[in-house]
């Protein structure tokens, strides 16, 4: 008996949504203020040669939290 594909799914790669994902603050759409602010942290870190401080994002879902996180 072969298995249904309806109650057995193939699995999907993970990185499917990885191609949607925007890769650079630039290509990042909305949350200027927090693009802005975010900026100026990265940007900091890297003129004094350190790793940027934690940072945390929260809000309901669908801001791109976690977009900007991954960024």
């Amino acid at each position: 008996m072969s298995a249904n594909p309806i109650l057995t799914p193939e699995r999907q790669p993970d990185d499917a949504d990885a191609a949607l994902r925007p890769k650079s603050l630039a290509e990042f759409v909305g949350q200027e203020a927090a693009r802005d602010n975010l900026r100026v942290f990265i940007e900091s870190a890297r003129s004094r040669g350190e790793a940027m401080d934690h940072v945390l994002f929260f809000g309901p879902p669908g801001l791109g939290k976690t977009t900007l996180a991954q960024i």
